[in-house]
């Protein structure tokens, strides 16, 4: 029962047709392609400007986005505000690296904000970094002459 090319009828085929498997992967890669870009985006937010020295943050550090709405993201997840506490305590990443960026939008209130920064301390996080977008332009603006 030896594999030829062309033996005759009813022998095994030698060769292993590709063709399923190529339109498989065709499949695949236009998923990859419309899916990808949205994986990216994150919550939409307002930051607000400040004249302060550029950072070189690096992206897989952990960040807590604060949105317009007040909904409150550790990375991609919502946290209930009355969970705050316990998901920073839990989150095993969080207290190993000890050091969080939190963004968020400017139009939300300085005691929300401070509120947030005050359970971030309590859950016992050490270094917290404050991230806004670059001042282009003169200093100060106008709206805070």
């Amino acid at each position: 029962m030896g594999m030829t090319g062309n033996a005759g009828p009813g022998t095994p085929m030698s060769e292993i047709n590709i063709t399923p498997f190529v339109d498989v992967m065709l499949v695949l890669l236009i998923i990859f392609m419309v899916t990808a870009p949205m994986i990216g985006r994150g919550v939409e937010l307002d930051l607000p400007k400040a004249q302060a020295q550029l950072m070189n943050v690096d992206e897989s550090k952990l960040v807590m986005t604060i949105d317009a709405d007040r909904k409150v993201f550790l990375g991609e997840t919502e946290i209930p505000p009355s969970r705050l506490e316990e998901a920073l305590v839990n989150n095993s990443r969080l207290q190993r690296e000890g050091e969080l960026y939190l963004k968020a939008d400017k139009n939300i209130s300085y005691g929300f904000v401070v509120q947030v920064m005050a359970i971030i301390k309590k859950a016992g996080i050490p270094k917290l970094g404050m991230v806004t977008d670059p001042v282009e332009g003169k200093w100060p603006p106008e709206d805070m002459q």
